[in-house]
């Protein structure tokens, strides 16, 4: 088999976006495979890994003859260095730009799998195998890149939803819940049910301020026990239990939230009723109206018995809940805990300043990642800021006890970019190296250690925003133990064109519309480097390969902040159509 065909039999096993070398749409998630072929999931792995045999042509000088037999071998770590370009997303480091008014043509780079973009601080120059083995300080050196005399396996990017697949899947699930205080459970997913552990209210409380009445009126005041015969009586107040009963014909004043007497048939409200003063000296209260049997009173258990499940494992704990556990009788809840995320921004053009200079250029990444991963409900510190320098980003990521370390940029082949030799250095485990995507596809998925994951995303900004929802969002939301969203589609406000073979993910924003109602409106400014589009959408929209005319209903990954927008209820931190 030769290295085209290689490619070929990749892109069959997953199905290629159509225009792709592939040919037909990839299954959907849980669509069985055809006849004589295993789960694409699996499939995907062990390709992403080259943990199945990679059949490649035999260079070296004893096979270097037109009739040599191919070789197969098996790779150790599949590099975007050592694998030869099969899709436009395998040629180069960078994103091609690209806007709706300028779609690719037939004679860009991009579509013919070889295009590269000097947009991009991944660029794709290539790495010598000196430069990859310089990082490592005891001198040994990363394990060198294949040369042109050795096997050069042939690696597609991964489709899309395969990668994202993947990604969820790349944890079993996750880790042992623990026990904490109500506050220190907020964004956190109940382990188990949320069961009453009593009546909610546990007892007759009044509705509103008034009177507590018995039977039909007129009705005599009578004060509280213990309450002074002179002035007008107190009442009942919130948090005081009666010690009487109230007898049929009599009333006594009642506060919002106090326990109803025993005896009393309603409530009658401040407003609806007038005191008259007797010749005895008594008071009668009076009403225009008659008080039906139960007004105003909310009895005990109106909302739950005890032992009432009122939330099932699985669901969000947000502020309501905190709320509702209190209520319920709850001094602690056993939750998952939230996932801790550690981010490293690469680079050394990066200011963390001022306005760009000398050739460098303002961190939009530090400032951006971070929020998003709290508004996804993981821990994240501060990004830290690290040099363009292999030890530094061997040491952070060695060191580091994050279960997820994002990292940005360096995820190609040029000259600084680091993250493919550190994760050899460390033996890392690739997952996905690389996604049939635009913008963001030189990113990456690999398993540190057991339940430690690293994301390495692009270093345009928009490509990292593709990254993260693609990779990063499915991998953090299996470790939080919360659920998908469901599948969300909107119809188009506008056209929009796609890439020849692969998809795209397009800023978009809702608007009414009188034909389709709510739409999803492209956004411009959707370059990889800029972030002006997305800082004004509500969701992203998945573009298929070749585009989507006006009214087609695409699949949308919603924002994690505009979760108020959607017309679908939410079942998590993430709002449906969110990753």
């Amino acid at each position: 088999m030769t290295d085209g065909e290689f490619g070929s039999e990749f892109d069959g096993a997953f199905g290629g976006e159509p225009g792709s070398a592939g040919g037909r749409a990839g299954p959907t998630r849980g669509e069985p495979a055809g006849e004589g072929r295993g789960d694409p999931f699996d499939e995907a792995l062990a390709l992403a890994n080259a943990a199945a045999p990679a059949c490649v042509r035999p260079e070296t000088e004893a096979g270097a003859g037109a009739g040599a037999d191919p070789t197969t071998v098996r790779v150790p770590y599949a590099t975007r260095e050592t694998a030869a370009p099969r899709s436009s997303t395998t040629g180069g480091g960078g994103d091609i730009p690209y806007t709706p008014d300028d779609p690719f043509s037939l004679d860009d780079p991009a579509a013919c799998g070889n295009g590269h973009s000097s947009t991009s601080r991944s660029s794709s120059t290539p790495r010598s195998p000196r430069h990859s083995g310089s990082s490592d300080p005891s001198g040994s050196g990363d394990p060198p890149a294949p040369t042109a005399s050795g096997p050069r396996p042939t690696l597609a990017a991964l489709p899309w939803h395969i990668a994202r697949d993947i990604a969820e899947r790349a944890v079993p699930g996750p880790p042992a819940p623990e026990t904490s205080a109500l506050g220190d459970a907020l964004g956190r997913t109940l382990a188990a049910p949320l069961t009453a552990l009593t009546d909610l209210p546990s007892f007759d409380t009044s509705a509103m301020d008034g009177w507590a009445v018995s039977g039909p009126g007129p009705w005599r005041l009578d004060h509280p026990a213990g309450a002074s015969e002179a002035g007008p009586p107190p009442g009942i107040l919130a948090g005081h239990a009666p010690t009487e009963a109230l007898h049929d014909g009599h009333a006594v004043p009642i506060a919002t939230g106090a326990r109803v007497p025993p005896g009393a048939t309603a409530v009658l409200r401040s407003e609806h009723g007038e005191v008259r003063e007797l010749s005895d000296g008594g008071r009668r209260l009076y009403a225009p109206q008659p008080a039906p049997p139960g007004q105003d009173i909310r009895p005990r258990g109106q909302e739950c018995r005890r032992g009432d499940q009122l939330l099932p494992a699985g669901a969000l704990v947000t502020p309501a809940v905190l709320g509702l556990a209190a209520a319920a009788g709850y001094d602690e809840l056993t939750a998952y805990r939230r996932p801790r995320a550690e981010v490293l921004v690469l680079g050394d053009e990066l200011l963390d300043h001022g306005l760009p200079q000398d050739g460098r250029i303002r961190d939009a990444l530090g400032p951006m990642l971070a929020p998003w991963l709290h508004a996804l409900g993981v821990e994240a510190a501060a990004p830290r800021h690290l040099a363009d320098d292999a030890d530094t980003l061997y040491a952070a990521v060695a060191e580091s006890t994050a279960d997820v370390v994002i990292t940005t940029g360096g995820t190609a082949s040029g000259p600084v970019d680091h993250v493919h030799p550190t994760l050899r250095r460390l033996g890392a485990e690739v997952l996905v190296d690389g996604v049939a995507v635009r913008p963001g596809h030189p990113m990456l998925l690999a398993r540190l250690a057991p339940h430690r994951h690293l994301v390495g995303l692009p270093g345009n900004p928009l490509a990292a925003v593709s990254g993260l929802v693609t990779l990063a969002e499915p991998l953090l939301r299996t470790l939080a133990a919360r659920p998908p969203a469901a599948p969300y589609r909107t119809p188009l406000a506008a056209p929009v064109h796609g890439h020849p073979q692969d998809t795209r993910l397009v800023p978009v924003a809702y608007r009414e519309d009188e034909r389709h109602g709510l739409t999803a409106a492209p956004l411009r400014f959707h370059g990889p480097a800029m972030l002006r589009g997305i800082a004004a959408a509500d969701a992203l929209a998945v573009v298929p390969p070749g585009g989507a005319e006006r009214g087609t209903e695409l699949e949308l990954l919603e924002l994690p902040w505009s979760a108020g927008w959607s017309p679908v209820s939410s079942t998590g931190w993430t709002a449906p159509g969110g990753a």
